[in-house]
């Protein structure tokens, strides 16, 4: 089963965060998890991608407007109804709005028609409500949830499409 992770990021402590879900995605059995900058992303891998997450920083208490431009533009074209779709973003501060940007990139997910999922409390603790969030100035303290979220999305995309 392929995942792919699709990210926005401008100092690099998004893409960082997108290692490391890929790092817990590639520890279930049968996924193949890659990463993708907007730029650069591989069109037929996506096609392919049971399972896609986005991921930004927060700017303003909401996603940043690279991500943003993306899903209002290119983003569109891609044929991403009908796949499972999660979000994570960076913020600068704990209270920054970063679950914001996680909610509004879903909202993009399910207006392609897109299958939003982010465990809730159905794993157990940590319960990831919404989607991850790490604060810039502590990364590293986020590492481990990260892993965990990738392993929890592979998880589910495996049992919702087989594989």
């Amino acid at each position: 089963m392929k995942l792919a992770i699709v990210y926005f990021s401008k100092t690099g402590n998004t893409r960082q965060m997108a290692e490391h879900i890929a790092q817990g995605a590639r520890g279930v059995d049968g996924v193949q998890a890659e990463i993708f900058t907007l730029e650069e992303i591989d069109k037929a891998y996506l096609k392919e991608s049971q399972c896609v997450i986005f991921g930004a920083p927060t700017y303003v208490a909401d996603v940043a407007g690279g991500m943003k431009s993306w899903f209002d533009g290119p983003g569109t074209a891609l044929g991403l109804a009908g796949k499972m779709a999660g979000a994570f973003a960076t913020s600068g501060y704990e209270y920054g709005g970063g679950e914001l940007a996680v909610q509004s990139m879903l909202n993009y997910c399910l207006v392609y028609g897109m299958y939003a999922y982010s465990g809730g409390a159905s794993f157990g603790k940590p319960v990831i409500h919404l989607g991850p969030v790490a604060c810039h100035d502590n990364l590293p303290a986020s590492e481990e949830l990260f892993v965990l979220y990738g392993k929890r999305m592979a998880t589910a995309a495996k049992r919702l499409f087989g594989g």
